[in-house]
């Protein structure tokens, strides 16, 4: 019974991430009937990886790439969804890498799902640098998709931390208060892109994206 009792123990934690919503879209009062909740984040990055994959020719494994994003928000079914303006980098690795080997603790595998995520937050590998830059530019497309519904109004924005920083203040000047074109910059400026990754981001920021053919 062991095995059957760690598969679904594990499912029901990360099932909790269906309703983790991301904090950036709390932080900016989104105003949407449903907001990203952390499981479609993950998603999206994971599809955002092989559309990359596909049309860039990356020399990756993009197996272990798909798997990489899969566990790399384990974390927050413990410590939540904290964003940069809260929490740096390391205090947020340390608590991450502690509550994640909680939650792997009966898992078989449990080292080697740790030493993807640890590859993932150290950035070294070309997988690991490709899997990041996905996992940011999800977000930034996901901001572009919501500022085309409107769904963000920059004159509510009581009590928003992200306001308070200096790059973002700037940014939101020169870009005339466009909230996703502020927030498609940030990324250009400081998830480090590669020139593909950069083509994309710029590519949104300069035209609609919402253009189901579907």
């Amino acid at each position: 019974m062991e095995s059957e009792q760690n598969v679904v123990e594990f499912y029901v934690l990360c099932n909790k991430l269906k309703n983790v919503i991301r904090s950036g879209w709390k932080l900016w009062n989104v105003e949407r009937e449903r907001v990203e909740s952390v499981a479609e984040h993950v998603y999206g990055a994971q599809m955002l990886a092989i559309a990359m994959w596909s049309e860039f020719k990356y020399d990756i494994d993009l197996k272990k790439v798909l798997f990489m994003l899969a566990v790399h928000e384990l974390e927050e079914i413990v410590i939540g969804d904290l964003t940069p303006f809260e929490i740096n980098r390391e205090t947020k690795q340390q608590r991450g890498h502690s509550a994640v080997e909680k939650i792997l603790e009966n898992l078989t595998t449990k080292q080697e799902i740790q030493n993807l995520i640890f590859e993932f937050d150290n950035r070294k590998t070309k997988e690991a640098v490709f899997a990041y830059q996905c996992d940011k530019l999800e977000a930034d497309l996901q901001c572009k998709l919501y500022d085309e519904e409107n769904c963000v109004n920059l004159m509510a924005q009581e009590n928003n931390i992200a306001l308070e920083e200096a790059n973002v203040k700037k940014l939101l000047k020169e870009e005339n208060n466009s909230w996703s074109r502020m927030w498609l910059r940030f990324g250009q400026q400081f998830s480090f892109y590669d020139d593909n990754f950069m083509k994309v981001s710029k590519y949104a920021m300069n035209n609609k994206i919402n253009k189901s053919k579907l």
